[in-house]
């Protein structure tokens, strides 16, 4: 089983940039496909991006593709969430997220680890 802590979340004004970092430990990070998800109040949870054990292949949700990057280090063991051209639509608590088996996956129920999450709020 991986631990994973979410930071970097915080108040921005649309337009701006956050960046989010997840530590994992336990057992090495590069184990494991590692995703952000999202949540806003009374939504469900969703996908926001996956990447890869190598971090050869990344996937993104359409309403984030151009603004957002996930990468990660496996010599620190994190993951990292780079939010460029904020809207007031991504604030939410950003959770990240562990599978340890198959490759980049969109749903929520395929990852078995999951951080406590980080808010991010934007405003108009």
């Amino acid at each position: 089983q991986v631990q994973l802590v979410e930071s970097g979340g915080g108040l921005v004004q649309a337009g701006g940039s956050l960046r989010l970092s997840c530590a994992a430990s336990g057992r090495t990070s590069s184990s494991y496909v590692m995703g952000w998800f999202r949540q806003a109040p009374g939504k469900e949870r969703e996908f926001v991006a996956a990447i890869n054990r190598s971090g050869s292949n990344t996937l993104y949700a359409d309403s984030v593709k151009g603004r957002f990057t996930i990468s990660r280090d496996n010599a620190k063991n994190t993951v990292s969430l780079q939010m460029n051209s904020l809207k007031p639509e991504d604030t939410a608590v950003y959770y990240c997220a562990a599978k340890n088996y198959g490759s980049t996956n969109s749903l929520p129920q395929a990852y078995s680890s999951w951080g406590q999450g980080t808010q991010v709020t934007v405003s108009s």
